[in-house]
């Protein structure tokens, strides 16, 4: 299925077989980037969600709700407020590396808070809401003092796009994503004895405090990445994984890696709904929302009436 939704993608309105000088170059600077940047990002936000849900014991763990896409995306509205009259080529590589150190920041800084409050999950998931909200008010204080040009490329950020990336940033985030997202598909059997509680995982021989915060760092790389390439994209990581438990159950040595390849096939297909229905690329915020509240609202209703 990814397969034949990343060469739909590929190939859509290309004329074969191909020899057209045009088309070639649509193919290889266009398309191959996208359909990449899909893959890589629909995974990372999908497999790093799986990951926290369970590291957290909160199925509504996301790096949005907990914080990491809003200190990412803070960051970068800061820089395109401050650095946006920099050269289009300067932004364009610069914003991504801002959004990457904001997602790392607001990462440390939630740990941090949550340990110093109580030091348990649930203080993760509270710490991660206040810094959302304070980073959204900020967000909301730069919208209000920035000018229009300003504006529009903020709001354009924080609702992505797959049409951001190119071949120069996918050179460096491809060497990052890649190890990140096969090594988080490969944690199942950990996360298994970490679902059971820490007596648990420690009699299996797992230090579950060392592997709580790698697990942690290692996620928040993840989204950085993503983020840093696509912008704010929400709904792909509360939805795939929780709809994964929701039909096949929650054994992670297969939710981890299907939790990857649905996350890709997602971003594909939005894609796909947005070039042929609409016929022009709209933010992937705006359609990840729309097509997947009511897939939510409908795992929810299922999930409820399973368990009377």
């Amino acid at each position: 299925m990814l397969i034949v939704s990343a060469l739909l993608l590929l190939f859509n309105g290309l004329s074969a077989p191909f020899t057209d000088p045009i088309d070639q170059q649509i193919l290889l600077k266009l398309r191959l980037p996208l359909v990449l940047t899909a893959c890589l990002v629909g995974s990372a936000l999908a497999l790093s969600s799986a990951n926290l849900q369970v590291l957290l014991h909160n199925p509504l763990a996301d790096p949005g709700i907990i914080g990491i896409t809003s200190g990412a995306s803070l960051c970068a509205a800061v820089f395109l407020l401050l650095g946006g009259q920099l050269a289009p080529n300067i932004v364009q590589y610069v914003l991504p590396l801002c959004c990457f150190v904001g997602a790392i920041l607001s990462t440390a800084l939630i740990y941090g808070v949550a340990r110093k409050l109580v030091n348990n999950h649930s203080a993760v998931i509270l710490a991660g809401i206040a810094i959302s909200t304070i980073g959204g008010a900020i967000v909301a204080w730069l919208h209000f003092f920035s000018d229009a040009q300003s504006m529009r490329n903020l709001t354009f950020w924080l609702m992505g796009s797959l049409h951001q990336a190119d071949w120069p940033i996918l050179m460096f985030a491809i060497p990052l994503l890649l190890p990140l997202i096969v090594y988080l598909a490969s944690q199942g059997r950990a996360l298994n004895w970490y679902y059971f509680g820490h007596n648990s995982a420690q009699l299996a021989g797992l230090d579950v405090h060392r592997f709580h915060r790698k697990m942690l760092l290692l996620c928040a790389l993840s989204v950085g990445a993503a983020v840093s390439m696509a912008g704010s994209i929400a709904f792909v990581g509360l939805l795939v994984p929780h709809l994964l438990r929701n039909f096949f159950g929650y054994d992670n040595r297969f939710i981890l890696p299907a939790s990857a390849l649905l996350g890709a096939c997602l971003l594909l297909w939005v894609e796909l709904v947005s070039s042929w229905v609409i016929g022009i690329s709209l933010p992937v915020s705006m359609l990840t929302a729309t097509l997947g509240g009511p897939v939510f609202l409908y795992s929810i209703a299922r999930m409820t009436r399973g368990a009377k």
